[in-house]
């Protein structure tokens, strides 16, 4: 009955929707009115471009058409017609001939496998398969895992077995939405999945927070004593009553001693050892799963016990991950080595993962077998690339550049009209677009073709572009393209005062703003070096500008000087470690302080860096390490070494920091 309720509800969504859209205009849950007063009467077309796009984005549909009818001939035409037409698409009130006809008008633009992507979002949604399935072999990106998940239950619902594929996919639920949803329903209904393929997905969507996704999943298993709800809200209770009978309470209870983990492991520890007698090994193992994923997101010193206490129960990739992350800084190799071959083919071939394998391998004396997987990642200019180029003997070198483009190869694309609206978009500070809009453009173009957008991009000063661009090659590269070095006269005034290296500061801006001058991070902060806005005037009166603004924070100078500035103060307050004061300077630097605190020994700096709980700061240290790096072989003509770079991080107690 419970899945029968379900699946009529899928039913009722598109009407819901069309009433909540119809209820919110009526309420002024949309202010289409205030919209409209944003608009001076004498507004620019790109003004009211700007305010069509916020009307689309907030499915203001009224407001979309009426802004779009004062728009004709404008040079963004095609996206005037999208935003006109996607709130429809959204209420389902859009007919299927006005979007085939916005497909044959602008047949080829990006905007059409954007738009493609919205319809197969409706589509699926009502569950008009037919049409799904004539649109899907034609989006192109196919990045959208909503659609993917519908694409899937499509084929569920006419017969075929898709349980693997699905088990593939279904590995990130902050990207479910309906369509995710709505393919662990068919495959449960359809026998494909199991109740403990079921409790996983479960269980995975609480380890992500996503209270939604357990919540629709847990309708298709049978009810125990609490509701995934109330065990997500109030795992205390759940706790407290203890796992009572049957495999559904005992799965509730296991959700619960995650819950309570994320604050505090050993508490969630001494309820699973003092009351999960009651339960079978398989589920006590599941339980310590969850207390370790929680307590590895804490570097707490008992997560790899708790690990250990897991034994084999069935991880999600985020908990694989972090039991070998936890393996890595205590030393254990061998823990390291067999989680790693026991992940999925697709995570154990990342390049992160394929290292570590070496790595372990290695230390267990397996030399050529650790040989073979550094060759396999050693071309790659990347960290771990750069990692097991070292571990083969070498050092990191910049390759020979390729013949430079001529100035016809560059001019030719001048004229290409995606990239026109890309620099329209970057004009209107609209990045978003703007990067989709050049991507778009990139596919299927040979390494010459390449490297001539990407010095068109130079000449344009969409330095992000042409870093990008010229990542893209294959065999051809030009490395003053991927790391360019603008601003060296006002770099050199900043950093000469302090002692500091070009080559770092560049890396870390490289990974920063890409050189965008304007680059605004949706949390604030400006510039080259992204500064915060209270990070600014902090740094400002430390160092006695008594005249600075928060105006000022944009202007190259200013932004190099400030940021500069604050990079070595967070350097010299950790101990002078490049690698802590990356990730200071992202996370703020009393994290890693915490973070360093917690080590069992000395590790060293890769492995620091991999440990890192927080996935952004994790990557960013990554990023600009490696940048960092290549940016050093460029300035002095040498080669270098990355390990030497990262070092070696020791445990320290002392977590006080006054800088922001």
């Amino acid at each position: 009955m419970r899945l029968k309720n379900y699946l009529f509800g899928k039913c009722l969504r598109p009407l819901a929707v069309s009433l909540v859209v119809a209820i919110g205009a009526g309420f002024g849950l949309v202010p289409e009115a205030q919209a409209q007063k944003r608009l001076a009467p004498d507004a620019s077309p790109d003004d009211i471009f700007l305010a069509l796009r916020q009307a689309a984005a907030s499915d203001n549909g009224a407001l979309a058409q009426d802004l779009a009818g004062r728009l004709s001939g404008y040079e963004l035409q095609s996206y005037v017609d999208y935003y006109r037409l996607k709130p429809r698409v959204r209420d389902y009130s859009a007919s299927e001939q006005e979007i085939r006809d916005f497909m044959a008008r602008y047949e080829g633009q990006a905007l059409v496998d954007r738009l493609r992507n919205d319809w197969l979002l409706a589509l699926g949604k009502t569950g008009n398969w037919t049409l799904f399935d004539e649109q899907y072999p034609k989006f192109v990106l196919d990045d959208d895992v909503q659609v993917k998940c519908f694409a899937l239950n499509s084929r569920a619902l006419k017969g075929a077995n898709v349980a693997d594929e699905a088990r593939a996919l279904l590995v990130t639920p902050k990207d479910y939405g309906q369509g995710c949803s709505d393919l662990i329903a068919t495959l449960a209904q359809n026998g494909q999945f199991s109740d403990a393929d079921v409790w996983f997905q479960i269980r995975q969507a609480a380890e992500n927070g996503n209270t939604t996704v357990a919540r629709r999943a847990s309708v298709l298993v049978d009810s125990g004593d609490a509701t995934v709800q109330q065990v997500m809200d109030k795992p205390a209770l759940m706790l407290a009553k203890g796992p009572g009978s049957g495999a559904v309470n005992h799965q509730l209870y296991i959700i619960a001693l995650g819950r309570i983990a994320k604050s505090n492991p050993v508490q969630a520890a001494s309820y699973l050892s003092d009351r999960g007698r009651q339960m079978t090994a398989q589920e006590i193992a599941q339980g310590w799963a969850q207390i370790a994923l929680a307590a590895s997101y804490k570097l707490a010193p008992e997560a790899l016990d708790y690990w250990r206490r897991a034994k084999d129960a069935p991880l999600t990739q985020d908990a694989m991950q972090w039991k070998a992350r936890m393996a890595l800084r205590a030393g254990d190799w061998k823990t390291v080595r067999s989680t790693i071959e026991g992940m999925p083919a697709a995570l154990r071939n990342d390049i992160t993962w394929v290292y570590w394998l070496g790595r372990a391998l290695k230390e267990d004396g397996q030399n050529e077998a650790a040989r073979r997987l550094f060759e396999s990642i050693s071309a790659n200019f990347s960290f771990y690339g750069q990692l097991a180029l070292e571990e083969l003997g070498q050092k990191i070198t910049i390759p020979p550049g390729p013949t430079p483009p001529t100035a016809g190869e560059i001019a030719v694309y001048s004229q290409n009209a995606g990239f026109k609206r890309s620099l329209k978009f970057y004009q209107l500070n609209l990045r978003y677009e703007a990067i989709r809009e050049w991507n778009w453009e990139l596919r299927k173009m040979s390494d010459r073709q390449l490297l001539a957008v990407a010095e068109y991009a130079r000449q344009n000063d969409v330095l992000d572009r042409m870093v990008n661009t010229s990542d893209r090659t294959r065999s051809e590269f030009d490395f003053t393209q991927r790391f360019p070095a603008p601003h060296l006269t006002e770099m050199n005034a900043a950093t000469r005062p302090l002692g500091m290296e070009n080559a770092w500061v560049y890396g870390l801006i490289r990974q920063e703003s890409r050189f965008i001058k304007s680059a605004r991070s949706h949390v604030g902060a400006s510039g080259l070096m992204q500064l915060m806005p209270a990070t600014a005037k902090f740094v400002a009166k430390k160092i006695g500008m008594t005249e600075f603004t928060s105006d000022q924070v944009n202007d190259i100078n200013t932004n190099l000087l400030l940021g500069t500035s604050y990079l070595g103060m967070v350097l010299n307050n950790l101990d002078g470690s490049e690698t802590l004061a990356t990730a200071g300077y992202n996370a703020g630097p009393g994290r890693p302080r915490t973070w360093r605190s917690t080590l069992p020994r000395t590790v060293e700096g890769a492995i620091f860096a991999e440990i890192i709980p927080f996935n952004e700061t994790r990557g960013y240290v990554k990023n600009v390490m490696s940048n960092a790096t290549y940016y050093a072989a460029m300035f002095e003509n040498r080669p270098q070494s990355l390990k030497q770079r990262m070092g070696t991080v020791a445990p320290n107690s002392n977590v006080a920091t006054d800088l922001p």
